[in-house]
């Protein structure tokens, strides 16, 4: 079964998805897991495999998400664009900030909303649900820190220009999953002071493998295409986005081994 994208992809999300190969037919579907809804992304055979859950940027379930979802589908991955606002859907930018300040405001219901859709994605026939890694973009990479953080059965949790503050931070050993954080080096919302403190909590909180990447002249929203508001230090970066794939899959790679 195959589900259509809800609206038409732009040229720019066209062309990322088009930048992995299909090796093999890819099935979408929407799906449905108490109040939150999601896209899931997973070969037509599947056998024990290794699951991203993949966490928007602030304006919720988007084609963004879902074509991420689909590019790692055609990697061979299980893949769910999940869901933190409930009824799967996407917001404006005059309601995202009040809807992501919420969940920042309030680490427990963050990561119990994280939780629900990390549990959908387990218990996804095909999953090898010893092998789920969470990874997320902007708003959706401090979810998927915050998972790490709290402790979460999870193989690994990337960031792709995500706020690096919270109101929890990790206790010592909460943090058990190796982390991977790609971050712009010219992104107002991620300041350098911002990387320091959160390197300092992965020291405190003893955390056992973590690497943070520094992209030189990249913005925030660096890998999202149709970004464009470089005014507002927010602008897609191609060779940014390129190499923070790269350095995702080879994450991968290694994590799920």
């Amino acid at each position: 079964m195959t589900t259509a994208y809800p609206t038409p992809l732009t040229p720019a999300l066209e062309t990322l998805l088009a930048s992995v190969e299909e090796a093999g037919a890819v099935e979408t579907t929407a799906v449905t897991f108490g109040e939150f809804g999601g896209f899931l992304a997973k070969p037509a055979a599947v056998d024990a495999r290794p699951a991203v859950l993949i966490i928007s940027d602030w304006s919720g379930l988007n084609n963004h998400a879902r074509v991420r979802a689909e590019m790692l589908a055609r990697l061979g991955y299980i893949a769910l664009a999940g869901d933190v606002y409930g009824d799967g859907r996407e917001v404006g930018q005059d309601e995202a900030p009040a809807l992501a300040g919420k969940l920042y405001a309030d680490t427990d219901l963050f990561r119990a909303h994280l939780a629900a859709n990390l549990e959908r994605l387990r218990t996804e026939p095909g999953v090898d649900p010893e092998r789920i890694a969470v990874m997320g973009y902007c708003f959706g990479g401090s979810g998927a820190l915050e998972l790490a953080r709290s402790g979460a059965d999870i193989a690994g949790a990337v960031s792709f220009h995500g706020r690096l503050a919270t109101e929890t931070p990790a206790e010592n050993g909460a943090i058990t999953a190796p982390l991977l954080v790609l971050t712009g080096a010219a992104d107002p919302v991620v300041p350098d002071d911002q990387v320091v403190d959160f390197e300092n909590e992965l020291r405190a909180a003893d955390a056992p493998d973590w690497q943070v990447v520094s992209y030189s002249g990249a913005m925030h929203a660096f890998t999202m295409p149709d970004t464009n508001a470089p005014d507002y230090g927010a602008m897609f970066d191609a060779t940014a986005n390129a190499r923070s794939w790269v350095a995702m899959r080879a994450f991968f790679d290694e994590i799920f081994a």
